[in-house]
């Protein structure tokens, strides 16, 4: 309850003089003003005015917490350390210049943890939400190794590589979809209010509509008629395979297969599964942890089911004395030779880290060039869709307009 309510203190503007008499101005985060006064004079500081920032009327000020805000928080506090700048202080440096209250009242949380006398590790580990295993395994390696600078450096690699991956799928996806929507609501208002318009006037033409022009009026009258119940249908299709997906376990695998055996998009889905398994265990097995123990975290971030259901069986293979290789063979729809040969070079020399890092910067690149073809191969034919959709509906309505001349 108590790590509750740290995560919820109140953000206090400041002002105040410098040693030198300059005057200064800025934000903190903290549970009163008190403590903001002598937070001030410790760093030499004399606070003149200290007042809790107004709340906004409607709703939390701030922005949610995204992915990209713990990539960014990774980087910044890998560089602080990397400086030389202790640890508690990287909290107050990076707190303060967050533009996201949200976020900057997390980072405040954790270094009040961290000021009680827990380790940085214990402090994420209380924020599941935001921090996962693998973020937190690869923090507690590098306190009990001594090389916490080095390690949130790789976390911040390892953060910014992975967030970059999924921007540039999500991107591929976004465009086909966004483009599938404004069509769908073009049509929509085409159906709902043009063509009844045209509709009115082809009654007085004193002739029967092309076959074309019938449909299309038809379609309209079906549509306004029922347009509550189409779009109820696919507004709750998309909810239902939704909820499906995270809530199933067996309709998650069934999508992700399918989706592996998609042309185009199955060959990203694997590459891009193939490129985070091999990240995430490269900068595992770098900082130390056991390959076994590594695996959880591996199998998690992989991103699809059936990799991830693999992976685990290749764990307790790995658990029984099998090499990773050989593991890693069995499935050799899901592992290419390629990642299969550089893992046992990888495992014979001992640089199984250094072979894995290969391995995902080739099916990054490989991710790279997949989705631009992607693209390239969906705007024509996206185009074309546009064209013969709302291109159809406008010939459709000029048809009859086209054999006036025989009806006069």
């Amino acid at each position: 309850m108590a790590k509750q309510k740290r995560l919820k203190k109140d953000t206090f503007l400041w002002e105040g003089l410098t040693k030198d008499g300059k005057k200064i101005k800025g934000s903190t985060t903290s549970n009163n003003a008190d403590v903001v006064k002598a937070e001030l004079r410790r760093q030499g500081i004399l606070p003149k005015k200290v007042k809790k920032k107004a709340k906004p009327l409607f709703g939390s000020s701030g922005k949610p917490i995204i992915a990209a805000d713990i990539a960014v928080f990774s980087r910044q506090m890998a560089t602080m350390m990397k400086a030389g700048v202790p640890l508690v202080q990287s909290f107050d440096i990076v707190g303060q210049g967050h533009s996201n209250p949200n976020m900057s009242e997390l980072i405040f949380a954790i270094k009040g943890e961290v000021e009680a006398g827990g380790t940085f590790a214990q402090a994420l580990k209380s924020h599941p939400l935001y921090f996962d295993d693998l973020f937190c395994n690869l923090v507690e390696a590098g306190e009990q190794s001594g090389a916490l600078e080095t390690l949130l450096e790789k976390v911040a690699t390892y953060k910014e590589k992975t967030e970059a991956l999924k921007k540039k799928i999500k991107g591929a996806l976004t465009y086909p979809l966004s483009v599938l929507a404004v069509a769908f609501i073009v049509t929509a208002i085409l159906l709902l209010y043009v063509v009844p318009i045209f509709a009115d006037m082809f009654k007085d033409f004193g002739a029967d509509l092309p076959a074309f022009t019938a449909f299309v009026v038809t379609l309209s009258d079906a549509f306004i008629a029922q347009w509550y119940f189409i779009i109820g249908t696919i507004v709750a299709s998309v909810v239902g395979i939704t909820n499906a997906y995270k809530r199933s376990r067996k309709f998650r695998e069934w999508l992700d297969r399918a989706m592996l055996k998609m042309p185009v998009i199955g060959d990203l889905t694997m590459k891009s599964s193939v490129a985070r398994f091999s990240r995430t265990l490269a900068t595992m097995f770098a900082a130390g942890v056991p390959l076994v123990e590594a695996m959880d975290s591996v199998a998690g971030a992989s991103g699809n089911s059936v990799y991830q259901k693999a992976i685990l069986q290749v764990k307790d293979d790995i658990s029984s004395g099998s090499q990773l290789q050989s593991s890693l063979s069995q499935f050799p729809d899901l592992f290419p030779n390629m990642v299969i040969q550089m893992v046992a070079i990888g495992e014979e020399s001992g640089a199984l880290d250094e072979m894995l890092s290969k391995v995902a910067d080739y099916f990054e690149e490989q991710v790279d060039a997949a989705v631009d073809n992607l693209t390239a191969l969906l705007e024509p034919a996206i185009m074309v869709f546009l064209a013969i959709v709302v291109g159809g509906l406008v010939v459709a309505m000029y048809l009859p307009i086209f054999k006036m001349g025989s009806v006069v």
